[in-house]
């Protein structure tokens, strides 16, 4: 139960505030007309001599809560070491922890994506986008691999959880091996927000569906009422993903227009006189400057 637990509130976090984030990045640049969700970054020798400001926060996250993981997954609770893989002891050498290595797999492999966005915006010369998206695609894949070869030896009710569990896992990874060959795609940082919330949202559903179900009872794999109602649950959040997505969008444009009105309010712009212009150019912009006082 403690590895299950483990596994699925840390990364569903995560999952969850990150799907938060990108939504406010997906609304802007959608109410803003960007054609970059976030500005690629300028060759190393135009950034300057101050590196703090350009240190990738997103992959500085994502390494920092995979070590956690990580090591959540062999040293806790205290006192714990599951770090032994085969029992060397037993003649028939058999593996050991296998849920635990499974989680670990998974957090290494997004922590090989944090690492490589820490050294594509931050060490190296150019910024490699394709590359950063290949990784992180590549973590996607291997988590979805991974829950496969998770439900072997479990129960009909597991099994059901960790297969719905894939169709956004899967759906992310296609996103983002597009975005290796087609970035910046609008549709697509919508789809990725969407399937981001899902993510998120089941996997700290599965904290409550595993082990505090709505009847007070245990679930039952073997009660086709128990599994028909947890494929309901999860079409419910497909729904609710997409309202939340929605949600913020509506929030980041009420935000955005209210800030632009106050923007474009009369009198709040500067107007540069032109150099060198020709005296009828100076009386209109004086006249223009005359109306638009009058006016206040």
């Amino acid at each position: 139960m403690m590895g299950t637990l483990e596994g699925h509130l840390l990364p569903g976090m995560f999952f969850l505030i990150f799907s938060l984030y990108y939504s406010v990045l997906m609304s802007l640049a959608l109410l803003r007309g960007q054609r970059f969700l976030k500005p690629p970054l300028p060759p190393r020798e135009k950034r300057g001599h101050r590196s703090w400001p350009s240190v990738p926060v997103e992959g500085v996250i994502k390494a920092v809560i995979s070590v956690i993981g990580i090591m959540a997954q062999f040293f806790y609770p205290p006192g714990e070491n599951r770090l032994m893989m085969v029992d060397w002891e037993d003649p028939q050498r058999p593996f050991l922890f296998k849920d635990s290595w499974q989680h670990a797999t998974m957090y290494g492999f997004f922590l090989v994506s944090g690492v490589v966005d820490i050294l594509s915006q931050w060490c190296w010369a150019r910024q490699n986008i394709k590359l950063e998206r290949a990784a992180e695609a590549l973590a996607f894949y291997v988590l979805a691999l991974l829950m496969a070869s998770h439900v072997e030896n479990k129960g009909t009710l597991e099994i059901r959880v960790h297969l719905l569990l894939i169709v956004p896992v899967i759906l992310l990874g296609l996103v983002l091996t597009i975005e290796v060959w087609a970035p910046d795609q609008p549709p697509l940082w919508v789809l990725k927000a969407w399937m981001w919330q899902v993510l998120g949202n089941w996997l700290l559903q599965l904290c409550v569906v595993m082990y505090v179900p709505p009847s007070g009872q245990p679930w039952k794999g073997d009660n086709p009422t128990d599994l028909a109602f947890l494929t309901i649950f999860f079409c419910w959040h497909l729904g609710f993903g997409a309202a939340t997505v929605a949600t913020v969008y509506g929030l980041c444009s009420l935000w955005h227009h209210h800030w632009s009105s106050w923007r474009e309010a009369p009198g709040a712009k500067y107007q540069p006189c032109p150099m060198g212009s020709s005296s009828e150019e100076l009386e209109k912009l004086r006249s223009g400057t005359e109306l638009q006082d009058g006016s206040i």
